[in-house]
């Protein structure tokens, strides 16, 4: 019958049609057009702890004929980036501080990854890896990890004594840094809960509660609780810390010292007395349990405890108890001190 479409004719006419869909829904690259020159990471998140040399991998699939890889690091809480280094693929050039650290791992031809020695806790963040091209820039975003913990703090004064600047200076006094806010999740996960409000890295304030109850934010759901943005000059809060795994230990040197006794006798040993950020990363790290007050160098006295007994602070859980701020020439207490290793 005329008009009539055989089946070879519909075989021809249908073959090519069904092999595009085919093809899209496999992810066919020619459906795509344009460069692709980045393949994606397949762990967005990299792991890591203070001390050790960090990888932050980025790999191209193919070389294009002429380009650039820049590497950046998105400072949190501000629209900027911090640019860490440049490559074209034979020669690299390291910028500001972190540049220093940094170099191109280079294990083959197409190897744009970023190796960071020495990590520190301002290392932790969001980077970023960018071909440049001059046709059709691409970049990966992968961000680095640190195993730390998290610990409030205030000064002898009392609660709500810094604005956000001067919470900042008090951590990093403490051999911390300010608290992100995954940061603080992941302790409130881990069984932190604080009624005092504190400032974290991005300027906002909040706090973590457990069991929720009327004096901490009412009888809701637990949580963390937030302030929100504050103005960073003005308003005054705690602060959350976060410090992360020591190069050196800490140990107790008993006896009934004043605060200055307590220098003299971590001086005699080769060490200095310890600071809040430092016993905090022993007792998480180092499973530092003593059931006795030290003195610390911001004049405050605590211990640690990783295993709750009677007549050792009195708390159902494990955690780093505190005497608060007795009179320096208290001679009542022993000293935790700190060595380099």
């Amino acid at each position: 019958m005329p008009g009539r479409l055989t089946l070879p004719t519909l075989c021809r006419f249908l073959l090519p049609w069904a092999c595009t869909i085919f093809h899209r829904a496999q992810g066919d690259p020619a459906s795509h057009p344009g460069p692709h020159y980045l393949l994606p990471p397949i762990h967005e998140v990299i792991h890591s702890h203070r001390g050790a040399t960090a990888t932050l991998p980025c790999v191209l699939g193919t070389s294009p004929p002429s380009y650039k890889v820049r590497w950046s690091k998105v400072e949190p809480g501000e629209l900027r980036e911090t640019l860490i280094l440049i490559t074209n693929g034979l020669q690299a050039r390291g910028y500001g501080p972190l540049g220093g650290r940094a170099r191109m791992r280079r294990g083959h031809r197409l190897d744009a990854s970023l190796v960071i020695a020495g990590v520190r806790l301002e290392d932790e963040g969001r980077y970023r890896c960018e071909l440049i091209n001059g046709i059709e820039d691409e970049s990966v975003a992968l961000t680095l990890r640190l195993e730390g913990v998290v610990f409030p703090y205030q000064p002898s004064r009392g609660r709500y004594q810094f604005n956000y600047y001067e919470a900042k200076q008090a951590c990093e006094e403490q051999d911390g840094r300010l608290a992100t806010y995954a940061q603080l999740y992941q302790a409130w996960t881990e069984g932190l809960d604080w009624c005092n409000a504190g400032w974290l890295l991005e300027g906002s304030v909040r706090y973590p509660v457990l069991t929720a109850r009327a004096p901490c934010g009412g009888r809701g759901r637990p949580g963390i609780r937030s302030y929100g943005p504050r103005d960073r000059k003005r308003d005054r809060y705690d602060a959350f810390c976060f410090t992360s795994a020591l190069a050196g230990h800490v140990f107790f040197v008993p006896g009934r010292l004043t605060l200055s006794e307590a220098h003299a006798a971590c001086g005699r040993r080769g060490a200095v007395v310890a600071k809040v950020g430092h016993l905090y990363a022993a007792w998480k790290f180092s499973g530092l349990d003593q059931c006795d007050g030290g003195w610390l160098a911001d004049g405050s006295v605590r211990f640690p405890i990783t295993t709750p007994r009677p007549r050792c602070g009195g708390l159902p859980d494990p955690g780093v108890r505190s005497f608060g701020f007795p009179r320096p020439q208290q001679a009542t207490y022993g000293t935790y001190c700190y060595a380099e290793k």
